[in-house]
């Protein structure tokens, strides 16, 4: 069983950054697609970033393109979101989340993510 684990939201103003981590235990990051999901208040959740299993192949939605970065970091287990440019609209609960199952083929759809974390709220002032 995966235990995902966010950390690093907050209240920024706009043009601000943050970096969100997350921490996995019980499952490598390096044999399951890792994604960021976000749900802001009234709305369903929407996919954000994806990386691949094998760390070579990053997706964004359009929105965050160019502002927003997916890392990883083997050695600590832990997937990262680096966020700049933030604006108002970017504020939601952030959720990192695992896929069902390991090794296969990237996807963005939040139904094939099995694990997801408690999720850390990311608020943009204007």
């Amino acid at each position: 069983q995966v235990t995902l684990v966010e950390s690093g939201g907050g209240l920024v103003q706009a043009g601000g950054s943050l970096r969100l981590s997350c921490a996995a235990s019980g499952r490598a990051i390096s044999t399951y697609n890792m994604g960021w999901f976000r749900q802001a208040p009234g709305k369903e959740r929407e996919f954000v970033a994806v990386m691949s299993w094998g760390g070579t192949t990053t997706r964004y939605t359009d929105s965050v393109k160019g502002r927003f970065t997916i890392s990883r970091e083997i050695a600590k287990n832990t997937v990262y979101l680096q966020m700049n440019s933030l604006q108002p609209e970017d504020t939601a609960v952030y959720y990192c989340a695992s896929h069902r199952r390991a090794y296969t083929p990237m996807t963005t759809n939040p139904a094939d993510f099995g694990s997801w974390g408690q999720g850390t709220q990311v608020t943009v002032s204007s």
